[in-house]
C-alpha cells in the first residue's frame, strides 16, 4: 500500500481534505496537526521547532518502511491586516520564513532518505509543496529571510517562493533517482487558515464569522482545493519540478524561474538544517 504524509490536517482544513482524497485512492495517510496527541497515523507538528520536526520524521520512519508522497501543506499566514512594522521573530527568524519555509525544508531533508528508498524500490516518490499565488509577492533578494522594508504579506510570499524553489531543487537533485518535486497553488479555499491572523482583532474575527456563508459561496471548498494537491501527488500528467494551478502545470513568477537562486537557497538551507 502506498503511504503519504500530509502535514497540517486539522479539522476543516485543506490538509484534512487532501488526506481524505488520498485515502480514497488507496493510500495509507499519516497526518499532523499542531496539537494532536500521538496516535495511530497521526502526530503533532510545530514547524517552528527543530525538535518537533525531528520527532515527526523519526515517527514516520518508525511507522512505515516506505513513503510515496510527502505533502508539505502546513503553514501560517499571520498579520492579515498588515499591522506589523517589524518582523515577529521565532527562533531568531521572521515567523513566516521560520515556519513555512525553514521548518518544511528541515522536514523534507530528514525524509529524503526514506523517499529515495521508496523510489528505488517502487519506482517513484514525490515531494509536494502547497504554496500560493502570493509567491509572486516574494523576491529572490529576500531569500535570506529578511524582507526590507518589512511587509508581512511580502514575507509570507517570500516563504512560498522559497518552497517553489525547493520543489524545483528536489527535482534537479533527485529526479533521476525517481524522487520528484512539485509546487502548487490550491486556489482560494474557505478554511480556518485566517483565524490565527485575526486573533488580535476580535471585531474583524466576528465580522468574518458573520460573513462566513457568503465566503463559503465565493471560495472553493477544502475538497475542491485539494484537487490540485492530489493531482501533484498522484497524476502522471503533473510536471516534475514545476508549479501547478487548477490541476495543470502553470507559469510561476519570474523570480521562481531562477535556477541559480534556487540552488543557492538549497545549499544555504541544507547548511542550516544540517545543524539539527
Amino acid at each position: 500500500m502506498r503511504v503519504a504524509l500530509v502535514t497540517g490536517a486539522g479539522a476543516g482544513s485543506l490538509g484534512e481534505a487532501t488526506a481524505a482524497a488520498l485515502r480514497s485512492r488507496g493510500f495509507r495517510v499519516l497526518t499532523t496537526t499542531r496539537s494532536c496527541p500521538v496516535a495511530v497515523d497521526t502526530h503533532p507538528l510545530d514547524l517552528a521547532s527543530r525538535e518537533s520536526v525531528a520527532s515527526l520524521a523519526a515517527w514516520v520512519a518508525s511507522s512505515s518502511d516506505r513513503l510515496d508522497a510527502l505533502v508539505n501543506n502546513a503553514g501560517v499566514h499571520l498579520d492579515l491586516r498588515s499591522r506589523w512594522s517589524e518582523p515577529q521573530l521565532v527562533d531568531g527568524h521572521e515567523v513566516h520564513w521560520r515556519t513555512n519555509y525553514l521548518g518544511t525544508a528541515q522536514l523534507t531533508r530528514l525524509l529524503v532518505p526514506l523517499l529515495l528508498e521508496t523510489a528505488g524500490t517502487h519506482g517513484e516518490a514525490r515531494v509536494v509543496n502547497v504554496v500560493s499565488k502570493l509567491h509572486e509577492r516574494g523576491r529572490n533578494a529576500w531569500l535570506d529571510g529578511r524582507v526590507t522594508p518589512y511587509d508581512s504579506w511580502a514575507a509570507y510570499g517570500t516563504s512560498k517562493l522559497a518552497l517553489v524553489h525547493e520543489a524545483a531543487e528536489v527535482e534537479r537533485r533527485y529526479g533521476e533517482r525517481g524522487l520528484h518535486g512539485y509546487a502548487l497553488h490550491p486556489g482560494s479555499v474557505h478554511t480556518h487558515v485566517a483565524d490565527r491572523g485575526l486573533e488580535t482583532a476580535p471585531v474583524l474575527a466576528r465580522l468574518r464569522r458573520l460573513a462566513a456563508p457568503l465566503e463559503r459561496r465565493a471560495l472553493l471548498t477544502p475538497a475542491q482545493g485539494a484537487r490540485t494537491t492530489v493531482f501533484c501527488a498522484t497524476s502522471p500528467e503533473a510536471a516534475p519540478g514545476g508549479y501547478h494551478r487548477r490541476s495543470a502545470p502553470a507559469e510561476p513568477s519570474p523570480d521562481a524561474r531562477d535556477a541559480e537562486a534556487a540552488a543557492r537557497l538549497w545549499d544555504a538551507t541544507s547548511a542550516w538544517a544540517g545543524s539539527v
